[in-house]
């Protein structure tokens, strides 16, 4: 359990120590679209992803980056009694553009009161140009940078299965690059109840997230949206979704077997119930988030409890020098 006594790694506790003040995320729309989309590596996106991507909340995509973050940040900050802030590139893929545009955007993001910049993308999109323009501008704005990719999981026979059009090999590459060129962080988004996963592919998730390890992980149940393929399987019947409590269950497998400083953005997300068929089994996160960690308290177990495979374990008999 970490130092106030959570059973995971809360990112509210993160931001407090990191920031020292009330912290809130501005979504923000870039003009972009997808390699899944527009023929690079594929048509139509992956299964889950309907039209509007994942920015049914942001501002249109072609209000300058400034004009959002000043439009949000007046909205949100006395809402929410946010004092520093957040910029989130959110909608699509959002290095799929020249780097030199990527950095030119970020740093017109830095406003007054903007600690750090969120960069929404594919393991596809990351080379060594755009990391080093992520780079770039995290040091001439001072501000953090996170890099985070959906990979959503490790099976790369379900990625293929959804249309995702990369597989793990993508990603290890792209958590490799940004290791090695910069200091900016990564944040993995994961479906743990994708269709043909099952836990154990949960628990290699965390596993291998750990093995790099990565700083943070964003946890979602699947949504089917309309228009997406996996609307039309789920109308006809083809689709099978598992139960809420298999899902509790899974989360709970992968907090354990996830390294403990791993910091936990989020484990359940929300969809707005216009673009949705189906989301979260008709129940509000904060439920399942609060089932999740009750599972954890009934159980006695919390984040990292199974984080024992690193490090040799298998000549761990042998000591240590």
């Amino acid at each position: 359990m970490n130092r106030n006594g959570a059973r995971y790694n809360l990112y509210s506790d993160y931001l407090k120590h990191r920031y020292g003040a009330k912290v809130y995320k501005l979504p923000v729309n870039l003009p972009v679209t997808c390699p899944n989309r527009d023929g690079t590596c594929g048509t139509g996106g992956c299964d889950f992803c309907g039209e509007e991507g994942a920015g049914h909340e942001s501002l249109p995509a072609d209000m300058p980056v400034r004009d959002q973050v000043a439009i949000n940040k007046s909205y949100i900050g006395p809402r929410y009694k946010a004092e520093k802030f957040i910029v989130y590139f959110q909608n699509y893929t959002n290095t799929y553009l020249p780097p030199g545009l990527l950095r030119s955007y970020i740093e017109e993001a830095c406003l007054d009161d903007v600690v750090a910049v969120h960069v929404a993308t594919r393991p596809d999109c990351i080379s060594d140009a755009h990391v080093m323009a992520m780079e770039e501008a995290r040091l001439a704005k001072g501000v953090d940078i996170t890099v985070e990719l959906g990979l959503q999981t490790v099976n790369y026979r379900t990625l293929a299965a959804i249309h995702r059009g990369h597989t793990l090999a993508e990603f290890i590459d792209a958590v490799v690059r940004i290791r090695r060129l910069s200091r900016l962080s990564v944040c993995v988004h994961l479906i743990p109840n994708l269709p043909g996963d099952d836990i154990l592919d949960t628990v290699e998730t965390a596993k291998v997230l750990s093995a790099f390890p990565v700083e943070q992980v964003k946890l979602h149940a699947l949504f089917i949206v309309k228009g997406t393929r996996l609307a039309e399987e789920y109308a006809s019947g083809q689709l099978k979704l598992g139960t809420l409590d298999d899902y509790v269950e899974r989360v709970i497998a992968f907090l354990e077997h996830l390294h403990p400083e791993t910091v936990v953005q989020r484990l359940v997300g929300r969809a707005p119930a216009s673009a949705t068929v189906f989301a979260n089994w008709g129940v509000a996160w904060w439920r399942i988030r609060d089932l999740i960690e009750a599972g954890l308290a009934e159980r006695d177990t919390w984040q990292g409890k199974r984080c024992d495979y690193l490090n040799g374990r298998a000549v761990k008999k042998f000591g240590t020098l």
